[in-house]
């Protein structure tokens, strides 16, 4: 019964969802249009129209739009639980967030104050003229950026990760002098291998892998030709389910970039393309402090990278668009964090001169730019490529630097990647703890930004082909373990943290399904 009044409750919070978008107009429209037709008649009118929205491929985009709708689902909670518990249910990891949010946004003021740089101003007219002239080529721009520095980086993170702790628990109580070992102290529940390869059982060692066999001295016929052609009819039949599907076994670099927008339910349709005009009109009336944190980031990661140098035009438009985006709002609905607020007009503490900032509720850290970076290589149209990294943004990598107890959450990644070290490799994991080097102050940069500028882009897209496909980041964790299990020779034989970072500097030359697949399916349990 509780069953069926949880799917009931999920239902309506779909239908309450869609209503009023754009797509339930224009089925509207469609069913009204569809009246003047010979063959709908009025005996049968239901299920005529039904069948006539199906035959005409509406009845598709709609199942698409909900099964969207049911991956940033809140997930089902307690009918009177209180809205923070939906956001997170542990309160210690509520303080947490809401500590850390205080000290980043308090970095910001501090800087805004200091630099004499308002938080926002209104262009001037000539500006606003020059700024749309070079819009396309931003990064010929050579702005003095040297006194903005990143508010936070992925290492003043880990400290807050690192001194979490759960009041209520006695970790004296644990069993064992392993569970001691690892940074991240928070008894949380992450899977270990038996788990893992139940939930990713498509990436065994029998099934045909893209990333593998593609490379292997095998003729295509046995696997890539036949795989592309499942992949082609999957565009053409127009399923995000499918698609998902499709993508755990990787996608063809043919066929990426529809099947990404596919399952993300992307489709660039004409509304799409106006809101990210509308998004470039308030860019180029107002300028925000925050834009100078992007110059700034791009210029330090992606401007240096071999891979995205060339990206850079694509992306500041990207990233100042995003900036200004309200609708990235939605998602702080399930995402344990608050969108920063500040006061205009100097009005400090007049909470109705309080106003969300930046407006899209997200400041962006050294190393955001590389969330979009890899996108590029797959949507050479800027309205295409937002919508697309949006809505990974809102599905993903938002998990990856707030402070939450979800699966998919960078705790649990960081927790589960300790384990699985400590698990499988204990003599490794106590040698380089034993010469101060915790394993996790080496990986975490790698996960927080899911491995982009680590790992050569054609890898990269291949991992984030699985975490699409499997709608998790755990995928993150599991490769980070199996990197240090690759170089787990080299690493016994290091003597500092230093000299343990030089072993594992470059992952350019890293082949990610191999080592997923070995540290997954070839590891002693």
């Amino acid at each position: 019964m509780e069953e069926g009044a949880g799917l009931s409750v999920t239902i309506a919070q779909v239908v309450q969802r869609l209503r009023g978008t754009h797509l339930h107009s224009q089925l509207e429209r469609q069913a009204k249009e569809c009246l003047h037709q010979p063959d709908i008649r009025l005996e049968s009118l239901k299920e005529d129209v039904r069948s006539f929205l199906k035959t005409s491929g509406w009845e598709r985009k709609l199942q698409n739009a909900v099964y969207r709708e049911l991956h940033v689902q809140l997930p089902p909670s307690h009918p009177a639980a209180p809205p923070e518990h939906l956001k997170e249910p542990l309160a210690y990891m509520r303080k947490a967030q809401a500590s850390w949010e205080k000290r980043v946004l308090k970095s910001l003021n501090s800087m805004s104050t200091e630099l004499g740089v308002p938080l926002a101003r209104m262009r001037p007219a000539t500006e606003q003229r020059e700024l749309t002239n070079k819009w396309n080529e931003m990064g010929t721009d050579e702005p003095d950026l040297s006194r903005f520095r990143p508010v936070y980086a992925p290492k003043d993170f880990l400290e807050v990760l690192v001194s979490l702790r759960n009041p209520n628990h006695d970790s004296s109580e644990d069993v064992g002098a392993r569970s001691h070992w690892g940074l991240i102290q928070v008894p949380l529940n992450v899977r270990d291998i038996p788990q893992l390869r139940q939930a990713y059982s498509e990436l065994n060692l029998t099934t045909g892998q893209l990333g593998i066999d593609d490379h292997a001295h095998i003729h295509p016929d046995l696997f890539e030709n036949e795989y592309v052609q499942t992949g082609k009819k999957v565009v053409v039949e127009q399923d995000s389910a499918a698609a998902q599907q499709y993508s755990r076994q990787g996608c063809p670099t043919g066929l990426r970039a529809d099947l990404w927008s596919l399952i993300l339910n992307s489709t660039n349709q004409p509304q799409d393309v106006m809101h990210y005009e509308q998004l470039k009109a308030g860019v180029i009336k107002h300028d925000l402090l925050v834009d100078n944190l992007i110059y700034k980031d791009v210029k330090l990661t992606a401007s240096n990278d071999d891979y995205y140098f060339v990206f850079e035009d694509f992306l500041y438009q990207v990233l100042l668009c995003f900036s200004r985006d309200t609708a990235v709002l939605e998602h702080f609905k399930y995402n344990s964090a608050t969108p920063p607020k500040s006061y205009i007009q100097g009005k400090v503490g007049d909470d109705e001169r309080a106003v969300v900032y930046p407006p899209n509720g997200v400041i962006p850290f050294h190393g955001f730019s590389m969330y979009v970076a890899p996108l590029c290589f797959l949507y050479n149209e800027p309205s295409k490529l937002y919508s697309v990294f949006r809505e990974m943004y809102i599905r993903y990598f938002f998990r990856l630097h707030s402070i939450s107890s979800a699966s998919s959450g960078i705790v649990s990644l960081c927790l589960q990647f300790e384990r699985l070290l400590q698990t499988h490799l204990p003599q490794l994991f106590y040698h380089l703890r034993q010469i101060e080097a915790q394993p996790l102050r080496i990986a975490f940069k790698w996960m927080v930004r899911a491995f982009s500028g680590y790992l050569s882009t054609d890898q990269l897209l291949l991992l984030w082909d699985r975490i699409l496909g499997y709608d998790s980041l755990e995928v993150v964790a599991v490769l980070a373990a199996a990197v240090f299990a690759f170089r787990a020779e080299n690493l016994m034989e290091v003597t500092s943290l230093a000299s343990a970072e030089a072993v594992l500097a470059d992952l350019s030359t890293l082949k990610v399904m191999p080592l997923i697949q070995i540290f997954l399916f070839a590891t002693a349990v």
